[in-house]
């Protein structure tokens, strides 16, 4: 997900723009989940709004982490920057909730260049772009290229 300065064209549209992570059948792993990501490349063919398409791959009734690549503009200055994401839904169970509460810590650790973090317990919470803009700072007039 991070950004190389000597990327070519192929290796930044197979870039990672949003990735999904759960934990395994026995919750003794935390681990990438199968097909939920959104890949650089994928924006403006496959996908129209990164974010968008983002919070409709949120399960609605169980946790997640998530790792998002944000892009966003300040009136000074155009910038990424990685988000992560605990997705803890109201309607999930709670000792999914417990469980990933108290993994939240070791999967953190294992990524560099976290920004950001956000726990986020319903759709009310993020599906609304300004949401994310005010966690990124006050000055965002745009993001993923839509203004606020």
């Amino acid at each position: 997900m991070k950004v190389r300065k000597t990327a070519t064209q192929d290796d930044v549209k197979k870039r990672k723009k949003a990735v999904f992570f759960c934990l395994n059948g026995d919750c003794s792993e935390i681990q990438v989940e199968d097909k939920k990501q959104i890949l650089v490349g994928d924006i403006g063919e496959s996908v129209d709004d990164p974010y968008l398409t983002f919070i409709d791959m949120l399960p609605p009734s169980d946790c997640r982490y998530a790792l998002y690549d944000a892009s966003y503009e300040t009136k000074e200055t155009k910038k990424e920057e990685l988000v992560f994401i605990f997705w803890a839904p109201e309607k999930a169970p709670l000792r999914s909730k417990m469980v990933y509460a108290s993994s939240k810590d070791a999967i953190k650790r294992k990524f560099t260049g976290i920004k950001h973090e956000w726990q986020v317990n319903g759709l009310e919470d993020i599906k609304d772009r300004k949401s994310l803009a005010e966690k990124l700072g006050n000055a965002v007039i745009a993001l993923e290229g839509k203004p606020l």
